[in-house]
């Protein structure tokens, strides 16, 4: 399919009560070189074949949903060879202009992260140094409550969260990733607002889901069914949550904490294991600095 010609953004609306602070600005990359051609998670199947259109079709959309809740999308130009370039969430964690590139830990992914680093130098921002050992950006290190809610154990290593803390004075809560199937911490947890959050208890062991526990006040439990739908891994603009699916009883849960779900089916990124916050980087973050830090989820 030859690709659509970027919308322009439309202007942002402006943000309502409550919602996150962040979330009004996203990075995205376009499909043009997507395809599943290796496996390096548990839901990618090369023998299972991406429908490009669709593909495309399912972008578009998202994107669109995006603008229409009053999201502005910037883009990064895809690379070929590099198909998982698509899912920008893991490029960096970003803080005001500055971005910090993750260092992915497989070698298909590696070479994203230079592309989507010049991106950022033409916008004018800073670009730091990557942590020395595996983290994969924001995918696996969510903004929370002015600090950072961080996986590790499947694709980010304990140790680049104590590299972060000591270089920036973020306070990081990582918590281990035990289910392979919850490779990245945005697959189990996604931030609404500075109090609430959806969580996915089986992404967790005892020690992440009593750390969770402690930081949000108002957590939304989804159920194994919602977990596998990938309804964590949404983009929550203001007050609009968009997301790959809703079950009635997670729609209501959402909706009487004010939130409004406006499902976007990314099915065809699924097979390569993303959803729609997967799809995105947010470009509106700003973490607190030199607050306590702490690593918690590690059992035994």
């Amino acid at each position: 399919m030859t690709p659509t010609t970027p919308k322009v953004p439309k202007a942002p609306e402006e943000v309502t009560e409550g919602g996150l602070a962040w979330g009004r600005r996203v990075l995205m990359c376009s499909p043009e070189h997507f395809d599943v051609t290796y496996s390096i998670n548990v839901w990618m199947d090369p023998d299972v074949r991406v429908d490009f259109d669709r593909a495309w079709r399912q972008w578009d959309d998202l994107v669109s949903t995006l603008e229409t809740a009053g999201t502005e999308v910037r883009t990064v130009p895809a690379a070929p060879g590099l198909p998982d370039m698509v899912f920008t969430a893991n490029a960096g964690i970003v803080d005001g202009t500055t971005v910090t590139p993750a260092r992915m830990s497989r070698p298909e992914r590696a070479p994203e992260v230079e592309h989507v680093g010049s991106r950022f130098e033409e916008l004018g921002w800073t670009v730091e140094r990557p942590p020395a050992a595996p983290q994969e950006g924001a995918g696996d290190a969510v903004a929370f409550a002015g600090g950072l809610v961080a996986g590790y154990g499947r694709r980010s290593s304990a140790s680049a969260y104590d590299d972060l803390r000591t270089r920036n004075g973020w306070t990081v809560t990582a918590l281990e990733l035990p289910d392979p199937r919850y490779y990245h911490v945005d697959l189990g947890f996604c931030p609404l607002d500075e109090r609430t959050a959806m969580v996915v208890p089986e992404a967790f062991n005892a020690t992440g889901r009593a750390a969770l526990a402690e930081i949000v006040e108002d957590p939304v439990v989804l159920t194994p069914d919602e977990a596998a739908a990938f309804c964590a891994n949404a983009v929550v603009s203001g007050q609009t949550v968009v997301m790959p699916h809703c079950s009635p009883r997670l729609g209501r849960e959402l909706e009487r904490r004010g939130f409004e779900p406006a499902v976007c089916d990314v099915s065809e990124f699924g097979k390569a294991g993303g959803g729609c916050r997967c799809l995105t980087l947010a470009l509106d973050v700003e973490l607190d600095r030199a607050a306590a830090p702490s690593t918690v989820g590690v059992e035994g």
